[in-house]
């Protein structure tokens, strides 16, 4: 089952933000038209390596690009602005992840293309937003975990701050943005009346504070890096040593705090009064570690794996390498493949989405340009 197949959605966009959303809505069955630059070779990241697929293509680019179509399109040029429109005119979605202060030079916001079509829905995913005095500065995930706190809540208090591992300000946005376009594309198709939708990875940045922003907003109480990678309040929620590795253990409700007692053998922690209940174990977290880490090293990973899974929230820590070769993950199918013109099979990460029971199919990113007979077809129906 493909939900979106009735949705056409056009996207001027590269690297992560935009094309993350938008891939989500071509594997839900969406047609998504990735308009490209074919002079400058298109979006950038078709030539981010190390591990290029070709001319034009690369493994990076097809982790956020999977199943899109692509038209070489000069939007700039008369030609281009005359293809674009009509395309526009049968679109029910234009996004593009510009500087703030492009789009309505370009004539990508709702008030350049309602004279092309009333209903279509302009998203505009930008660094800093369009209404303020960032407008036209270049942004990136990095930048925004380092601006709005992030980076000073990850990592050990005693090094450095530290940035998420993974692009996950990019991939907020982009799905922060879908919500945004199909909400606005419901409300088209109720009244024929599009609209802008704005959102920036600053304010996604920000807004993934949560209830730590909320605390000191109103209790003035300035969250810090817990060692361990630990909660900021309950405790234990940290990684623990093992004989022969790490655990994330995760004791949010009393009954795990002492059912993880019982099975590590220390009926007498929830009786003292230092971890007796939740605010004294947060009092009393250091010498709480110490006596945990002391159990806890007495045998391997596999072993506590054994006894405490199922029992409370617990899991290993794994390199990416072992996390990709689980047996659970492979169980799962979040690894799979698609086929490719140069590379035959490229392995790939499913949708993290089922459908009745089944993850939508997926496959890779045309090359740049395979899709510019579409506007000639969709002009001659227009």
């Amino acid at each position: 089952m493909k939900p979106l197949s009735d949705l056409r959605v056009l996207t001027i966009e590269q690297y992560g933000a935009a094309p993350y959303g938008t891939m989500m809505l071509a594997e839900l069955g969406a047609e998504v038209f990735k308009i490209e630059h074919g002079e400058t070779g298109g979006d950038p990241s078709r030539s981010v390596g190390p591990h290029l697929l070709g001319d034009g293509d690369s493994e990076y680019f097809q982790a956020w690009n999977l199943g899109k179509r692509s038209i070489a399109l000069d939007i700039k040029s008369d030609q281009g602005k005359r293809d674009f429109h009509a395309l526009v005119r049968q679109a029910d979605a234009v996004v593009n992840n510009l500087r703030g202060s492009l789009p309505a030079g370009l004539g990508l916001d709702y008030a350049s293309l309602r004279h092309v079509n009333p209903a279509v829905v302009c998203l505009h995913i930008s660094a800093y937003g369009r209404d303020n005095e960032r407008a036209n500065w270049p942004g990136y995930d990095y930048l925004m975990q380092a601006e709005v706190g992030l980076m000073s809540l990850t990592g050990e208090p005693e090094g450095p701050p530290a940035r998420v591992g993974a692009s996950m300000i990019d991939s907020m946005t982009g799905m922060t943005g879908m919500v945004g376009l199909l909400s606005g594309v419901l409300q088209a198709r109720r009244t024929g009346q599009g609209c802008d939708i704005d959102t920036c990875l600053f304010d996604v940045a920000m807004h993934q504070l949560n209830y730590s922003a909320v605390w000191y907003l109103n209790e003035g109480d300035k969250p810090r890096r817990q060692s361990r990678s630990a909660h900021l309040s309950q405790v234990p929620v940290q990684t623990f040593p093992t004989a022969d590795g790490w655990l994330y253990v995760m004791c949010m409700t009393e009954k795990f705090w002492r059912i993880l007692c019982e099975e590590v053998g220390r009926l007498d922690l929830p009786a003292d009064a230092r971890f007796a209940t939740a605010a004294a174990r947060r009092a009393n977290r250091a010498v709480l570690t110490d006596i945990l880490d002391g159990e806890l090293r007495r045998q391997p990973t596999a072993f506590w794996l054994s006894r405490l899974t199922s029992k409370i929230p617990v899991a290993p820590v794994y390199d990416v390498d072992e996390a990709l070769e689980t047996a659970f993950t492979q169980a799962t199918g979040m690894v799979t493949s698609v086929a490719h013109p140069v590379r035959g099979a490229l392995r790939v990460l499913a949708n993290p989405l089922k459908i009745n029971g089944e993850r939508p199919s997926q496959k890779a990113c045309a090359p740049l340009g395979a899709d510019n007979g579409a506007v000639a077809a969709l002009r001659a129906s227009a």
